[in-house]
Formats: structure tokens, C-alpha cells, sequence
């Protein structure tokens, strides 16, 4: 089983926060630091410092830490070009030794687009699938060959393909809950499936669904990593977990109502080994309190 953390920086949180919760998480023993990628913060709050951008982010973060794996969980699919992401992700790659994955979706928070002057049409599958397409077909072109690609949202005409990524392939994650067009699109161009935030019986259903759009294009879906994603929180009293869960904007009895982890160490053990049962191969313990650094100390001690 792989853990990560998982943060969502626009909620208050600047580049330096995310530098020392990424340190945290390596120290802890974490395998992997992941990120949001939004540009407005979500609800009401005080809404400085105001954005990062997900990727100058990582970049920085690959050249001020060693060795966990970083990326986001997800970048939108509206946000840039795929050529342009390709570019973006395979500089990070290199700047961090081969450590990136890159997490995609179809993006959904409408209001930050209309903030942003970003286009957001309604249909967004299509967009997220050409993207998929001609990122792993320019990285996947020889040296020396040019990449051609003519879609409906999207055409390139004798690109150079460069620059290659150092990994071969940089890792994608694909996730949603979708019955259909996530888990066909996941099966043809991920090397993870990502679902989050649903209890347990519906988090087996979608696991079921992408395996089952494994058989379909002829892909073992052993070669297929699963993962959840949940918001969590450590404590070893009541009082801890009341501070943690207001920390996230929710009473500790509205926390414990959702799909979330949350408890002590034993619990949370209790938690990973269920998750584990139901096909989980990693999990993104999403931390919302980017400044307690003792929790992610505690999170990675839990799960040693």
C-alpha cells in the first residue's frame, strides 16, 4: 500500500506553507505529496495570500525535496493546453529526477473559471480524452520523429515532441465517479484510477466499473493502480479531533458524517486495512490544515 498526502493550497495557503507541509510529509515517511489544482478558494474565508499555481508549485517543490513522488490531484483539463502541460510536466520531471505524476480531469468549479477569464464548456469529456491523447503521443514519440494529432478540440502539425519526460511513462491519474466515460478513459490512458470522497460500498462499485472497462480494450486490469482519496484527521483524544475537524470548517459529529478517516492510530489502521480489502492500492490522506505539521507527523507514524 502507498500513502500520500493530499492538500488543497487555494484555501489560504502560500508557496512557503506548501514547502513545509511537502518537507513534513517526506519526513514522515510519506511516498507522495500531492496538490489541488485551483485558482479561487472555495466558501467563505479570508481568501489571501490568493492562489499558486499548481505546477510553478511542484516545480519548486521538486528542487527543495528529495525523493517522495509529487503531482496533482487533478489538474483540469480546462486550465491549459495539452501541449503546453505536456511541456510543463516533462521540465518537472527532469527538474526532480523522475518524481511527477500527473493527475487530469475534466474540471468543475465553474466560478473560478468565470473569475479567471477561463472557457468552461459544458461538455468537457471530450476535451479531457483529446488531452490524454496528445500528452502520452508526444511523449511517447521517438526521438527525432514529429507528432500529428487532428481532433475536434485540438490539432498539431509536425510538433518535435519535446522535451521527453525522464520517466517512460510519467505516471497518469485519471479519476471520477463517472459510470461510463471515466472508467473507459482511464482504461485507455491512466496508470491510475483515482475515486474519492463516497463511502465504501460505492468506492467498491467504481472500482468494479473501471476493471470492468479494463476487459473491454483487452487491458489486465492488474496493470491498473486504484486509489481513494478521503479527508482525514488524527487524534488521540476527543478534544484533538474536535480542534482538527473545526480546523476543517466542520463540527467533529458533521466530520465523522462523511466518507472521511478519522481516529486515533488504531483506527486509522483499522481504516487502511479495510480500504486495502476493498482493492486500494494507494491512498491520499487529504489534509486541510496545511500549518499542522504535528498531524502529518502523526498521520506517517500511524501507518510506519
Amino acid at each position: 500500500m502507498e500513502y500520500c498526502t493530499f492538500t488543497e493550497p487555494q484555501q489560504g495557503y502560500s508557496y512557503d506553507d506548501q514547502l513545509a507541509f511537502a518537507r513534513a510529509t517526506e519526513h514522515a515517511g510519506f511516498d507522495g505529496y500531492f496538490r489541488s489544482d485551483h485558482f479561487m478558494r472555495m466558501g467563505s474565508g479570508d481568501p489571501l495570500p490568493g492562489p499558486t499555481d499548481a505546477w510553478t508549485t511542484l516545480a519548486g517543490l521538486a528542487r527543495e525535496t528529495e525523493w517522495i513522488r509529487l503531482g496533482t490531484l487533478v489538474s483540469s483539463a480546462t486550465h491549459r493546453l495539452p501541449a503546453v502541460l505536456a511541456i510543463q510536466v516533462a521540465q518537472v520531471d527532469a527538474m526532480s529526477g523522475g518524481r511527477v505524476e500527473l493527475g487530469l480531469g475534466t474540471g468543475w468549479f465553474e466560478a473560478e473559471h468565470r473569475a479567471y477569464g477561463i472557457p468552461f464548456p459544458e461538455k468537457r469529456f471530450g476535451i479531457l480524452e483529446e488531452q490524454l491523447a496528445v500528452i502520452t503521443g508526444l511523449w511517447a514519440t521517438p526521438t527525432g520523429s514529429t507528432f500529428d494529432f487532428a481532433g475536434e478540440h485540438y490539432t498539431l502539425e509536425d510538433s518535435p515532441a519535446l522535451p521527453k519526460p525522464v520517466q517512460r511513462p510519467v505516471p497518469v491519474i485519471v479519476g471520477g465517479n463517472g459510470p461510463r466515460r471515466t472508467p473507459a478513459i482511464a482504461a485507455r490512458f491512466a496508470t491510475e484510477f483515482n475515486i474519492g470522497f463516497l463511502p465504501d460500498d460505492e468506492l467498491a462499485t467504481a472500482f468494479a466499473r473501471v476493471r470492468e472497462a479494463c476487459e473491454r480494450v483487452d487491458r489486465d486490469p492488474a496493470t491498473l493502480k486504484l486509489s481513494v482519496a478521503l479527508t482525514t484527521i488524527i487524534g488521540d483524544d476527543e478534544r484533538v479531533l474536535e480542534r482538527r475537524a473545526a480546523a476543517t470548517g466542520r463540527s467533529l459529529e458533521e466530520f465523522r458524517a462523511g466518507a472521511t478517516i478519522c481516529g486515533d492510530a488504531a483506527h486509522i489502521g483499522e481504516r487502511v486495512a479495510r480500504l486495502g480489502a476493498l482493492g486500494a492500492d494507494r491512498i491520499y490522506f487529504q489534509l486541510l490544515d496545511m500549518r499542522d505539521l504535528e498531524q502529518v507527523a502523526e498521520l506517517g507514524a500511524a501507518l510506519a
